[in-house]
């Protein structure tokens, strides 16, 4: 299967450089893959599409202010860092630009020293692991000297923080947000729950794999980097009493989906537990829990757009996201949703 075979063209007026004022007034795509009738509705209306007994899955992770600037030490050299993984304490794993003026050994400050950094490895793929130096607790400084790491393709400087945060974002640890839950607010949130729909929360921390595009012809031939992800035991009896029920299990974003599957067994149900999942899903691929998907609309040729199109088709995928180019939705990060059930 060949990456082309997930292009397709997109205007771009049509990418989102901001997120609405109201997170539920997004429009919301309603893909019905039996059928393949689509609807159109706004995302306050999702609640029409889950009933009493179904189990929504969130990602409660939060974003680290991920991107830093620094220069470095004895030269008058800025490099910009995206801080993806946290290996040891103070060790991360990050992209730089331009690599060539981090090599090992390169010493950078930030923040006219408040927070150091000393270049310690290069792996294949030109990834820097970095051990930094400071005083005080690192997260603080973090928050103090680093900025949202926004996609390259939003050009429009973020005003608040908190609108590249889920409202429901707990545990710290992302290098990007798990946008599907962007949508929802804390009140629409509390008419689910009065529906007596579940609501069950999962962590994984997003990191290499949203930036890294598929660079080969094959898909066959790409390598998903792994995430970090944790799973309660309340969140997996959820999922479990409601697979014995009958019940849905309804994900939000691919980040909910790659953890869920990973973690079922053959029959749809789950353990609790922690670890690191590299799981990548395609077309061909046998969903084993996950019975609806709510997500945003993806890049071309990217690893999410083969996700979602192995959850149906391509070829319906394709030509949904050809309706939606043609209703005028916004894509990516800050734009529209879609629910495919």
């Amino acid at each position: 299967m060949q990456t082309k075979d997930f292009f397709y063209n997109l205007p771009e007026e049509l990418i989102a450089q901001v997120p609405l004022k109201d997170r539920t007034k997004s429009k919301l795509l309603v893909l019905d893959k039996k059928s393949e009738k689509i609807e159109h509705k706004y995302f306050k209306d999702i609640i029409d599409y889950l009933n009493k007994g179904d189990t929504l899955i969130l990602n409660d992770t939060r974003v680290l202010p991920a991107r830093l600037f620094g220069n470095r030490v004895g030269k008058d050299e800025k490099i910009e860092f995206l801080l993806l993984k946290r290996d040891e304490k103070d060790t991360w794993e990050s992209l730089v630009k331009p690599g060539k003026k981090a090599k090992i050994g390169s010493l950078v400050e930030f923040g006219n020293g408040l927070l150091k950094a000393e270049v310690v490895g290069i792996d294949s793929e030109g990834i820097r692991k970095l051990k930094f130096s400071y005083e005080g607790i690192f997260e603080e400084v973090l928050d103090r000297l680093g900025e949202m790491p926004l996609p390259p393709y939003i050009k429009e400087k973020l005003s608040d923080k908190e609108r590249y945060q889920t409202v429901y974002s707990k545990h710290l640890g992302s290098a990007a947000a798990p946008t599907a839950g962007l949508h929802f607010t804390d009140e629409l949130l509390k008419k689910i729950e009065e529906k007596e729909i579940n609501i069950g929360f999962i962590t994984l921390h997003v990191g290499l794999g949203t930036f890294r595009p598929v660079k080969v012809d094959d898909i066959l031939d790409h390598h998903m980097h792994s995430e970090f992800y944790t799973v309660s035991e309340e969140t997996a009896n959820f999922i479990n009493r409601t697979k014995e029920n009958g019940k849905k299990i309804i994900a939000v974003g691919t980040t909910s989906v790659r953890t869920l599957e990973t973690l079922s067994d053959e029959d749809g149900f789950v353990k609790s537990g922690s670890g690191w999942t590299d799981i990548f899903i395609y077309p061909g691929y046998k969903f084993k829990l996950v019975d609806n998907i709510i997500t945003n609309f993806h890049l071309p040729e990217s690893t999410l757009l083969m996700l979602i199109s192995a959850f149906t088709s391509k070829d319906l995928i394709l030509r949904t996201y050809k309706v939606a180019i043609d209703e005028r939705y916004r894509f990516f990060s800050f734009g529209d949703a879609m629910i495919i059930k």
